[in-house]
């Protein structure tokens, strides 16, 4: 198992990149403990990481500002470190409703969640990972500061299993269900464990595709072996393996039953509180449900909500910073905050968030005091954590400017590309005028990105262009994670040529194939017409050629101008460069297929809705009997009907027509273009 990175790229280090890399590197190893990568999109940011990595040999973390670009920098660095460890560590929740209490209303929400199988290995690989091996770098969202699961109960519950070792099956059996791995003798999928005779399988919870066979003979260990759980062919013996948690939030026995008294120990004194302040139903309310998590934790060892107990469970004072993943980082880590102009506000918002949440549901009876230390870090708690740090942006932030020790800019592109030419036009006519453009990008064989105000824009502007023989979608927060994925893959592969979006089509979002950006409604002044946003969003398209971008304004607002002001100057040290050196401007060329393997996601977008629904072509129609003109038919019949439906209140029979007619038309407008 290699201990050391080997970067494999096939190019070296060009443009601005030597000397960036030599000044961040420099700046590490003697200690500097802030600084800043200022590269332009398309500068070759990414790589320049990667060779600071390799020339330091230190594990790393990177942070993104969403999951979409965790991912998208996973594949990259996997791509640099082929024979390391590198891990995603993002939210596991495709779908997540925290608990919560309103009170004008008198309206409880339960906690609701939907947890990826998938995310949950790859975040226990992380932690792993980072526990065994310096080589390794950890690609994570805002996840990374919250808490995690006290990192020495976690570590105390691990498993070693040595060949040749004296170990009574029946005690590893039951020190597998405190791992809170589970018996199924019939499946063998990921935590869990099967018997047979002298044979024990058991699937790590942190391993994607094998589980380990331990072979016996009496209570001796005599074989270790990595098994194939579908073929139950033999993959390669081991001398030696370390068994994890099913969990991060694993807690040994007797620690639970010490939690369960201190939790006894903060709820007296708070019931005596409720009821001197006159809020019987609030004490009523808590005893209640406090009571039965005892019970639960007490026979189960665990209970719904144990989260919420996290501060016992950890045996933390009041106050202290949770336990994260920052926690199972070396001492000598480094830290890359990608797109740090976001991600800094972000990590910055995240434990004001939730401390008014909790703080309400705590005043009503439903939580202990100490619930709030369920939460993630505050900023300065993550500033005292956090490694030493580079802070990457194309538009760094005023924080990032005023603790960074040095800037290394990184303007010129190795490609030699300038930073796209923007036309700005008036908004009247923006809907039909980006119609006409997107034709002409179309034929050309180029993609197209729209950025909108409002959901419901993208989804609406979505509808109309497919209407006009447009193979389009939208991307926005309601598409889930591992979809949005699929959805930039399908772009880039020519699935379809215009993707529409607000916020998400912004930061580092790396599609070479994208040639022109258009911006709606770009002298709406706020946060997503800003300077920093209007120079992100028009960089998306500073990898091809023949990339520009066009602005839909009645007026240039100050933000316009300082963005434009910026990008001349940019497009000046560029063009100043290439002619120095004789370099001809090329479109990147990146390879495809890695965004969506590296996280697991399978070909082929699995989309909700009109966002991303496998459509069947018209010629799928055709074969099953109909002709174009009774695809064009069925089409009409199916609004009616559809509206008729509704009308009559038969909304699931209408829902049922709506998909259809999606399907149909959807597949008749595409394949009208083609």
């Amino acid at each position: 198992m290699p201990q050391k990175f080997q970067l494999q790229a096939p190019f070296e280090p060009a443009g601005h990149q030597p000397q960036a890399i030599e000044k961040l590197s420099d700046g590490l190893a003697h200690g500097d403990a802030h600084q800043v990568l200022l590269g332009v999109t398309g500068s070759g940011k990414t790589f320049t990481v990667a060779q600071v990595i390799q020339r330091l040999q230190r594990p790393a973390m990177i942070l993104a500002p969403n999951k979409t670009l965790a991912a998208q920098l996973y594949s990259e660095m996997k791509a640099f470190f082929p024979h390391n460890a590198v891990e995603y560590f993002v939210s596991y929740y495709d779908y997540y409703q925290p608990e919560a209490y309103v009170p004008a209303s008198d309206t409880y929400i339960e906690k609701e969640s939907a947890v990826n199988e998938q995310i949950d290995q790859m975040r226990l690989s992380a932690t792993k990972s980072l526990l065994e091996r310096r080589d390794t770098i950890v690609v994570a969202s805002v996840s990374a500061i919250y808490g995690l699961g006290d990192p020495t109960a976690y570590l105390s519950m691990v498993q070693e299993l040595v060949q040749g070792m004296r170990l009574d099956r029946a005690v590893l059996l039951k020190r597998l269900t405190q791992m809170q791995y589970q018996r199924n003798d019939v499946q063998l999928v990921r935590g869990t464990f099967r018997v047979r005779g002298d044979t024990l399988d058991v699937f790590p919870a942190d391993s994607d595709h094998l589980a380990v066979r331990v072979t016996y003979f009496d209570d001796e260990i005599e074989q270790l072996a990595w098994l194939d759980p579908t073929t139950q062919h033999n993959k390669g013996n081991l001398d030696r393996i370390i068994l994890y948690p099913k969990t991060h939030y694993v807690t040994p026995r007797e620690r639970v039953l010490e939690a369960i008294d201190t939790i006894k120990t903060e709820l007296k004194p708070r019931l005596a509180e409720l009821y001197a302040n006159h809020q019987l139903v609030e004490a009523q309310r808590l005893e209640q449900r406090t009571r039965f998590d005892l019970e639960m934790l007490n026979e189960m060892g665990y209970c719904t909500g144990i989260e919420n107990y996290s501060r016992h469970l950890s045996q933390r004072p009041a106050g202290a910073p949770p336990p994260t993943l920052m926690e199972y980082l070396a001492q000598d880590a480094l830290l890359f905050i990608d797109e740090s102009h976001v991600t800094v506000p972000q990590l910055g918002a995240m434990a004001k968030g939730d401390r008014a949440r909790k703080e309400t549901l705590i005043n009503h009876g439903f939580r202990l005091p100490s619930a709030l230390d369920n939460r993630p870090l505050t900023f300065e708690e993550f500033e005292a954590l956090a490694p030493q740090t580079v802070y990457v942006s194309a538009t760094p932030g005023p924080y990032e400017m005023s603790k960074a020790v040095y800037v290394a800019e990184q303007i010129v592109r190795p490609t030699g590309l300038v930073d796209p030419q923007v036309d700005i036009r008036p908004v009247g006519n923006q809907v039909d005028d980006l119609l006409s453009e997107i034709h002409r990008v179309v034929a050309d064989k180029g993609r197209v990105l729209v950025t909108t105000l409002t959901k419901k824009m993208a989804e609406s502007l979505s509808d109309y262009y497919a209407e006009h023989g447009i193979r389009v979608r939208y991307l926005h927060s309601d598409v889930e994670t591992l979809e949005r994925i699929a959805l930039i893959q399908e772009l880039r592969a020519g699935g379809f040529d215009v993707l529409i979006g607000i916020n998400l089509l912004r930061e580092g979002l790396d599609i070479p194939e994208v040639s022109l950006v258009a911006i709606l409604d770009a002298d709406k002044e706020g946060f997503l017409r800003s300077a920093r946003s209007l120079i992100q969003t028009v960089g998306r398209a500073a990898r091809h050629l023949e990339g520009r971008a066009i602005l839909y304004a009645d007026r240039r607002t100050a933000a316009m101008e300082l963005a434009l002001s910026e990008m001349d100057r940019r497009r000046a040290i560029q063009l100043a460069y290439n002619q120095e050196h004789g370099i001809t401007p090329a479109s990147i060329q990146k390879l495809q297929g890695n965004f969506l393997e590296a996280t697991g996601v399978s070909s082929g977008t699995k989309e909700k809705g009109k966002a991303g629904k496998s459509t069947k072509t018209l010629k799928t129609a055709v074969s099953g009997g109909l002709t174009p003109e009774q695809c064009h038919q069925r089409i009409i019949a199916l609004e009616a009907e559809m509206e008729q439906c509704a009308e009559n209140l038969d909304f699931e029979t209408a829902i049922k027509l709506r998909d259809e007619l999606d399907t149909l038309k959807l597949a008749y407008k595409n394949d009208a273009t083609q």
